[in-house]
C-alpha cells in the first residue's frame, strides 16, 4: 500500500501519526524522515537516511523540504515532533508524526546509527 493511501485512506480523515514500523516502511517507499531533535541527540543516534532540522530552526529551513513527498517527523518521545508536524501541516506539507519517537523506534528493533555509521543510541 502506498504511503499516500496509508495517510489518507482512513474513514475518519488523514492520519496524524504512525507507529515506527509503518514509518520505516513509508521511508523505504520515499517518505522523508525528518528528525527535529537537537544536534547532540542527532549525533548520538538516529534512524538511517533521516534528515535533520532541529525544531528551533524549522521555520527558517522549511524550503529545504520537498513539497511532493510525505514527511514523517520524529524526535526522542514524540512531543517536539508533534509540534513540528503541526507547523509543517499548517505550511501545506503532507506530514505525520512518528508515535513514541526515536525511543519507540529503537524499542521496535529498528536500526539506530551514529556518525560514521557505527551503532548509535537514543539520548
Amino acid at each position: 500500500m502506498s504511503w499516500w493511501r496509508r495517510l489518507t485512506g482512513r474513514a475518519e480523515g488523514p492520519r496524524r501519526r504512525v507507529d515506527p514500523g509503518t514509518a520505516a516502511s513509508m521511508q523505504r517507499e520515499g517518505a522523508i524522515l525528518l528528525d527535529v531533535r537537537e544536534q547532540s541527540e542527532w549525533s548520538a543516534g538516529r534512524a538511517p537516511k533521516a534528515r535533520h532540522i532541529p525544531l528551533s530552526q524549522l521555520g527558517g529551513r522549511m524550503r529545504e523540504l520537498p513539497r511532493d513527498a510525505a514527511i514523517l517527523t520524529i524526535c526522542r518521545s514524540g512531543a517536539r515532533s508533534s509540534r513540528a508536524a503541526h507547523q509543517l501541516r499548517t505550511a501545506g506539507f503532507t506530514v505525520v508524526n512518528v508515535s513514541g519517537g526515536m525511543s519507540a523506534w529503537q524499542r521496535s528493533g529498528l536500526p539506530v546509527v551514529a556518525s560514521g555509521g557505527r551503532p548509535g543510541r537514543v539520548v
